[in-house]
């Protein structure tokens, strides 16, 4: 059929109204708008979140939302933003974005945050954890779900090329032989504990979940001093994150093939943050995954500031134990993986940390899939936090679903 001017313009103004409101199209692509949700004085921007869309070409920055007013001009400068709000609502109602960062750390309105960017239809991106509890990160994948929306977690530690050759050396390749246990430490400083479980551990259980698949059941221990916790105990964390107990917690999980793993956090006058991290042990050796190279010395190429990967060493012995023959020569020692990747460097860790993340959610939202990791992982995360409060008030192990998907702390009495 032959085009007339009318025709030509009638078509293109119903190809404009089939794109996003206020989207674009680049070579054929995309141009995604997208709005960040910050407050500089409740849970701030999370590890960088509102500079997580910099590095992608089909992202704009339309909109950055604070209440505090230095703030928001300072965040909304360094995230580029055309326009700034002091309320998230209205800027998302005005700007109607397709994607949204979340980047409060506290997750007392994390439900709120993603139920209006759900309104307006946005996919998203979360900082972690998810939610205070499983009964608001319920109500957000359910909303998130119905709406087929696409929402990412800030699990960088997993997004990074190393933890994925970790899988595949693991099971793949049978580097360390069969998988006996896998052991993770918090960072074990002030927050050492239940605290340590929630900010830090939610990394560590995510990794596991990666390694190991699904749990099946938890069972754990918490004490205070020594002492085993009461009801008295349960205070709120030092930041808006949900009521916590305890500055010693020791948790098991089952998962297949008997395999047990294994979460600990403890307060003690020489914390050492360069513990935190895990260790998965086999027949034939061991695999170390630490976020802070001050553990022990390094051995493996430079993994400093400049990258957001951790130091993953191997160590190739049954007995677990870097050990020397008599004559003094090293019979066993740590290493790196063999032909693990080379680390990439960053040039900017706060703009370069998530950007693997965000990748992924604009392939997932254009490939109608989850990402990964996803807000669904991000839930999986806080049901294993949860577990370990619910076996302890329990006094039993626990499985998994969890039952109760109220906080158990909030209701022992």
């Amino acid at each position: 059929m032959k085009l007339n001017r009318r025709t030509f313009l009638a078509s293109a103004a119903a190809t404009a109204a089939g794109m996003s409101a206020g989207a674009a199209a680049e070579g054929g692509k995309k141009i995604y708008r997208a709005c960040v949700i910050g407050d500089s004085k409740q849970g701030g921007y999370g590890h960088y979140l509102h500079l997580a869309f910099d590095r992608h070409e089909r992202i704009k920055v339309v909109g950055l939302a604070d209440p505090d007013e230095a703030g928001r001009a300072k965040h909304a400068a360094e995230a580029k933003a055309e326009n700034t709000y002091a309320d998230y609502k209205e800027m998302l109602e005005k700007e109607k974005p397709d994607i949204v960062a979340v980047g409060p750390r506290w997750t007392v309105n994390h439900r709120a945050y993603v139920e209006a960017c759900v309104a307006v239809g946005a996919h998203g991106f979360l900082e972690k954890p998810i939610s205070v509890d499983l009964a608001e990160a319920d109500a957000m994948i359910g909303a998130v779900e119905a709406k087929n929306l696409k929402w990412a977690i800030a699990y960088n530690l997993r997004k990074t090329a190393i933890i994925e050759y970790v899988k595949k050396m693991m099971w793949d390749e049978k580097l360390i032989g069969t998988i006996v246990e896998i052991r993770s430490r918090g960072k074990e400083d002030h927050r050492a504990g239940a605290e340590d479980l929630v900010v830090l551990g939610t990394h560590l259980l995510d990794m596991m979940r990666y390694f190991m698949g699904e749990p099946l059941w938890c069972q754990s221990d918490i004490t205070h001093n020594g002492k085993p916790v009461l009801p008295k105990h349960v205070r709120e964390a030092t930041e808006p994150l949900g009521p916590i107990v305890g500055n010693r917690v020791a948790a098991t999980y089952g998962f297949k093939k008997g395999v047990p793993g294994y979460f600990n956090s403890m307060f003690t006058r020489e914390g050492n943050g360069g513990r935190w991290g895990i260790d998965i042990l086999g027949t034939k050796g061991v695999i170390s995954i630490k976020t802070n190279g001050a553990a022990r010395k390094p051995v493996a190429p430079d993994q400093s500031q400049g990258s957001a990967a951790p130091e993953v060493l191997w160590l190739e012995d049954s007995g677990w134990s870097a050990r020397t023959g008599a004559d003094g020569a090293p019979v066993s020692a740590w290493k790196p993986l063999p032909g693990a990747p080379p680390v990439k460097m960053m040039d900017d860790p706060h703009r370069d940390r998530n950007a693997p993340i965000v990748a992924d959610l604009i392939q997932a939202i254009e490939e109608d899939r989850e990402p990964a990791p996803s807000i669904q992982d991000g839930r999986a995360s806080q049901e294993m936090i949860q577990a370990v409060f619910e076996a302890y008030i329990q006094g039993k192990r626990v499985t998994f679903p969890l039952e109760n998907r109220v906080h158990p702390l909030k209701g022992w009495v």
